[in-house]
């Protein structure tokens, strides 16, 4: 509930403090995980904790219009900026965005190509149990594809760890009005485990064949993993 209030105090300035936050990197990380989810041509995709929709959109652009993409979230007020911007093509209008709770998903067991979540890994409160309904949901064959914050190449962690604990606040302040949030949320990326960590948290939720690729000074991992 906490998490779940923090997003929705800062939904409609969500787009532009990732922006500013992250220099614009967002843009480059997420169009390297829809080429990868690409790859595997899948017919029907969802993407978690979809927040804005910047991920299903993307995705949706990619993959066109005989894919189906959904996007699910726990916050109401988020899944309102997406429906809001999904007006903005008649292709992005088909996406549909509902509700969904990634520790008891409304899908079916085995119905889904590929999975993505996007910096939402880390919000979950129980992380093991996420990745198992993930597991579940996804086809045998399928892939769950996570894009998330994870520990920095050891050079870049002290200029890193002080821009996250003295800056990024601070301007996120400036954008949102809501410091707290993301004091939370550097806190968070701080304490998120390192992509081989996370590598094995995955493997022990029943995944195999899991492959991390680091970006930007391994400031964020993607990890790609089998069902």
């Amino acid at each position: 509930k906490a998490v779940q209030s923090m997003f929705a105090g800062i939904a409609s300035r969500y787009d532009l403090a990732n922006r500013v936050l992250s220099g614009g990197l967002d843009l480059y990380w997420r169009h390297v995980l829809v080429k990868k989810v690409a790859r595997c041509q899948p017919l029907y995709v969802v993407d978690l904790a979809t927040g804005s929709g910047d991920v299903a959109f993307a995705l949706k652009k990619k993959l066109g219009k005989d894919v189906r993409v959904e996007g699910k979230d726990f916050c109401q007020p988020m899944l309102d900026e997406a429906n809001l911007k999904k007006q903005a093509s008649p292709l992005l209008a088909t996406i549909p965005f509902s509700f969904g709770d990634c520790l008891n998903l409304d899908l079916e067991d085995n119905s889904i190509d590929v999975l993505t979540i996007s910096f939402g890994l880390r919000n979950l409160q129980d992380r093991d149990k996420g990745l198992r309904e993930m597991h579940r949901v996804l086809k045998p064959g399928g892939t769950l594809f996570v894009l998330e914050f994870t520990q920095p190449d050891r050079w870049f962690r002290p200029i890193y760890y002080l821009y996250l604990k003295l800056f990024l606040p601070l301007i996120a302040r400036i954008l949102t009005g809501d410091k707290a949030a993301y004091d939370y949320l550097a806190g968070s990326i701080e304490a998120f485990p390192t992509k081989e960590s996370l590598s094995q948290e995955i493997q022990q939720s029943g995944f195999t064949q899991i492959l991390a690729t680091d970006l930007s000074a391994s400031i964020v991992a993607i990890h790609q993993a089998s069902k």
